[in-house]
């Protein structure tokens, strides 16, 4: 007897349908086709053992499995669950009328018990998207799935509550989830706020203008100035996610399998700081199996970057298309995926190797040809694309001594919210432009170019500190976003020499300017 059963598998952070049909006939033998990997292959062992100990028999016959369609790799334990009802109902040892309204996954253990797999989201949007009206998953990945409305979603402890939901003597019932309710209640949460950070309001204004217009940021100053601890509350003063934002950032993180158990939607912006010693390869993703990198799982958030000259030049320069481009496509010989990369860049670094350069009471025991060589291991196309730079000093004792509690995330966020509404309703007809740092030279001249004293006063500065041509059109996007928060529908010059401020290493002369 042939059956059909379907499931799904994961190309980049999409599901494409996989449909298992399952021949038993008379004979010996047991074969699955496909293009199935190791994993996959060894499912023979699992799917004997779990039908044993769920009171079932493996059909002894000529059985032949195959996972169409069959020029596409297919990875992973999660074929095991259909596959094993496949072999049921080809075997005619269950009886499921409505098979064909069922989309299912799962990894079997020994024991018959149903194991959590990665990529149920896509999956479930996937099933959805064909039209099919019940989806069967892992009791662990049930509120995960659950997400995807207009769809039953049924959580399974084990093989046979997955076979009793098929032959219609189950009472268990489908999964619903308030999705809305429960991501307005984990949005506003934070773990860290600006309130507990004193002094260094300027660094503060400048993170608040960086959130604003989604603008990369580096951070350059000694140790213990709070580089670290400010970019940890960053999250907090950056807008909330939209829906459509969350369920692809938690698409992103289910098909890397980082979401812990009974996780839903993603509520607030991912904060990844991967460690200098990073490989490029786990920095943009890939690998035997592709998986999505530190700077996929960090879209539609922070990636941070601490003591930036420490990460190998390698890994850094592949930060310069995807910050560029938002998008990193992985091309290997056996496949290409592309991963959305849509992050902001947050970098902090030493201003030399001892860390002291310029520190007011420690002396700094470098050359000057050991500072210079420092700041060079950051190139300057990489350092163009960092839209504000600025020095951070250590926080003076009186300072550090008073009581008061500094602004809160909270009023800062109001801020950064209001002006982030303003360029949405700028540019709602500019598909995929969504902040000022996304900003084309169409848009720069449009909404970006200043009256003729701004002019006038970029000219000067430019001229006078020998700045690049590339770091003209990164000025005009910070000054509209400082023109944003200040609510003028101009920019002006008092924006324009703020922006010139934020600019300060990006000179012909970097990395002597220490």
């Amino acid at each position: 007897m042939l059956t059909k059963v379907y499931s799904a598998a994961i190309n980049g952070i999409d599901a494409f349908p996989v449909t298992i049909e399952t021949e038993v006939a008379q004979g010996i033998g047991f074969s699955i086709v496909g293009m199935a990997d190791q994993a996959v292959r060894e499912s023979y062992q699992r799917m004997a053992s779990a039908l044993k100990y769920s009171n079932f028999t493996f059909p002894h016959k000529r059985t032949v499995i195959n996972l169409a369609p069959a020029d596409v790799r297919k990875e992973g334990a999660s074929f095991d669950l259909p596959m094993a009802i496949g072999l049921l109902t080809a075997s005619e040892k269950l009886e499921c009328p409505d098979l064909s309204e069922y989309m299912m996954m799962g990894e079997l253990s020994l024991d018959g018990s149903v194991l959590p797999v990665k990529g149920v989201l896509p999956m479930a949007v996937k099933a959805r998207e064909l039209g099919f009206r019940r989806l069967i998953v892992p009791r662990a990945n049930v509120t995960e799935a659950a997400v995807v409305n207009k769809i039953e979603v049924f959580g399974v402890e084990n093989l046979s509550e997955a076979a009793s939901i098929l032959t219609g003597n189950s009472d268990l019932t489908p999964t619903v989830i308030n999705t809305r309710e429960l991501f307005a209640k984990d949005c506003e949460v934070f773990d860290f706020d600006f309130s507990e950070v004193k002094g260094q309001e300027s660094v503060k204004r400048a993170f608040e203008v960086a959130c604003a217009g989604g603008h990369n940021i580096l951070m350059v100053g000694p140790p213990g100035a709070g580089k670290s601890m400010m970019a940890k509350r960053l999250p907090s003063i950056l807008p909330p996610l939209s829906m459509s934002e969350a369920l692809e950032t938690t698409k992103i993180h289910s098909v890397a399998g980082k979401l812990s158990r009974g996780s839903m939607l993603m509520t607030r912006r991912p904060f990844r700081t991967p460690h200098h010693t990073v490989s490029p390869v786990a920095l943009v993703g890939g690998g035997s199996s592709p998986m999505p990198g530190e700077i996929s799982l960090a879209h539609n958030g922070v990636l941070f970057l601490d003591e930036f000259p420490e990460f190998p030049r390698q890994v850094l320069e592949v930060l310069r298309q995807p910050i560029e481009d938002r998008v990193i496509t992985v091309a290997r010989a056996k496949y290409t995926v592309d991963y959305p990369a849509s992050f902001m860049l947050v970098a902090s670094m030493n201003p030399c190797p001892c860390g002291y350069y310029g520190h007011p009471t420690k002396a700094c025991t470098c050359t000057p040809g050991q500072v210079a060589k420092y700041m060079n291991k950051i190139s300057g196309p990489l350092l163009d694309r960092i839209d504000i730079q600025v020095e951070i000093e250590p926080v003076a004792f009186d300072d550090m001594a008073n009581k008061t509690p500094a602004e809160s995330s909270a009023t800062i966020r109001e801020r950064v919210m209001r002006a982030r509404a303003v360029q949405q309703e700028r540019y709602k007809n500019d598909p995929g432009i969504h902040c000022n740092a996304q900003m084309n030279s169409r848009l720069l001249h449009e909404y970006a170019w200043p009256d003729e004293q701004g002019l006038a006063k970029l000219k000067e500065r430019m001229t006078k500190l020998n700045m690049s041509a590339r770091a003209f059109d990164r000025i005009l996007r910070v000054a509209r976003t400082i023109a944003d928060l200040d609510g003028s529908e101009r920019v002006e010059s008092r924006h324009i020499a703020e922006a010139i401020g934020y600019r300060s290493l990006d000179r012909a002369s970097y990395g002597k300017i220490f």
